[in-house]
């Protein structure tokens, strides 16, 4: 009331004015006029009652092909994240079971995707000591130790178990290259004799190999990827297979064939694309000594089966497996299996890369391209001779040559 007595309506109070900021998906949602609308059309008892509290809305918002589409993407963003997760784990798991003494020889660095590094792919004889196939460990900690790449240590005796294959990848700044290294090629050992450069991880585990095959080609190796026989079965099968393509037709008893109680297969392939198994084709790549196939025809018994065959061999599923991976048409079935593949793939092997090296491996090799199978020595071809024992002697401009293909194209 003023002093002359005179009553005045009362001042609007001071207020202030925020904007909020917008959210991280406001851009996808539309000004919502309908649901405005809608609700001013209700009584006034039942928007009050919708303003409550605690109480359900009484309406659900509309379904529209915008929100539809949001939650749709969401959904694959999080599958895809999933499928990335369990790969990540799955690599830092498989990496804490590498001895210590072979992650000390290596050189790489964690920057595979945008500098060109040496990774060694090493399969050893040794199997589980479950299985019923000739070669198996007499004791669970032997295979533990082949599975590590330790040095043999008791219970296990020196020279039990050796390499079975050597394969060199070079990845990374754009390229994807191989180049497989026969067991059977006569190298000078650190501290040993010379004889079949094989024979360095039986007598020092891992880390002796990696310095024989550095020594032999005069080379840095960055990486180890030890392959786990099983792991590698299930990630075929979980791939869904790999393709291969054969010259000419193939038969093969391995460690006896099926049936024979040995834990052994028999291969059955036909000339041009077959699609593998795991199991058949961790079978493929370790045939040394083909059958005659049954039927009319030439098959590769009748040709003659070399080592080079069988690293081209071993090649080829590798090659299988990056094509499963990298195939546009394969996207729709990679991706609904895709935390199966990320939690399969790192256990195919007990490697030193880690949840962040692995992925970049993967992403060099789709980068990269595919390759032709190189082997470092093919009597026939590269001067190469057969020595008494078996062994390859390979000649020092063979080595160079091979070395710059690989390291440079």
């Amino acid at each position: 009331m003023t002093p002359d007595g005179e009553q005045r309506p009362p001042e609007p109070p001071e207020y202030n004015v925020y904007r909020s900021r917008r959210g991280l998906f406001s851009r996808l949602k539309g000004a919502d006029l309908s649901g405005l609308r809608d609700r001013a059309r209700l009584p006034s008892w039942r928007r009050r009652r919708r303003d409550e509290p605690g109480l359900p809305s009484p309406e659900r918002r509309r379904l529209t092909p915008r929100r539809v589409l949001k939650w749709a993407l969401l959904a694959a963003l999080g599958w895809i994240l999933l499928s990335f997760i369990a790969f990540a784990v799955s690599a830092q798991i498989q990496s804490f079971k590498l001895s210590g003494e072979a992650g000390d020889a290596l050189h790489g660095g964690p920057w595979m995707l945008t500098s060109p590094q040496t990774i060694l792919v090493m399969g050893t004889d040794a199997r589980p000591p479950n299985t019923k196939e000739p070669g198996a460990p007499h004791n669970q900690k032997c295979f533990e130790q082949q599975e590590r790449g330790e040095k043999p240590h008791p219970p296990c005796s020196q020279g039990e178990y050796r390499a079975d294959t050597l394969m060199l990848i070079r990845a990374g700044g754009g390229t994807f290259r191989k180049l497989s290294i026969p067991r059977d090629t006569f190298a000078e050992i650190p501290g040993y004799a010379p004889t079949k450069i094989n024979a360095a991880f039986a007598y020092g585990g891992a880390a002796l190999q990696i310095k024989t095959i550095e020594q032999f080609l005069g080379i840095k190796i960055d990486h180890l990827a030890i392959v786990d026989f099983t792991g590698f079965e299930k990630l075929i099968d979980a791939v869904g297979g790999v393709e291969v393509n054969l010259p000419h037709k193939l038969c093969a008893d391995i460690s006896g064939g099926a049936g024979h109680g040995q834990g052994g297969v028999t291969l059955r392939l036909h000339k041009g694309e077959n699609t593998l198994d795991g199991e058949k084709a961790l079978a493929y790549s370790r045939v040394r000594e083909p059958v005659e196939c049954p039927g009319p025809g030439k098959s590769a018994f009748s040709f003659g089966y070399s080592d080079f065959n069988r690293e081209q061999a071993q090649q080829s599923v590798i090659n299988g497996i990056k094509d499963r991976l990298t195939d546009p048409l394969r996207i729709p079935y990679n991706f609904i299996h895709g935390p199966i593949i990320g939690w399969q793939a790192p256990k195919a092997f007990v490697s030193d890369m880690g949840f962040f090296t692995m992925p970049q491996l993967v992403l060099s090799a789709a980068i990269g391209g595919g390759s032709t199978a190189e082997v470092l020595c093919v009597k026939q071809l590269s001067g190469c001779s057969l020595r008494s024992d078996g062994s390859y002697e390979v000649p020092d401009s063979v080595r160079k040559r091979a070395v710059n293909r690989l390291m440079n194209g």
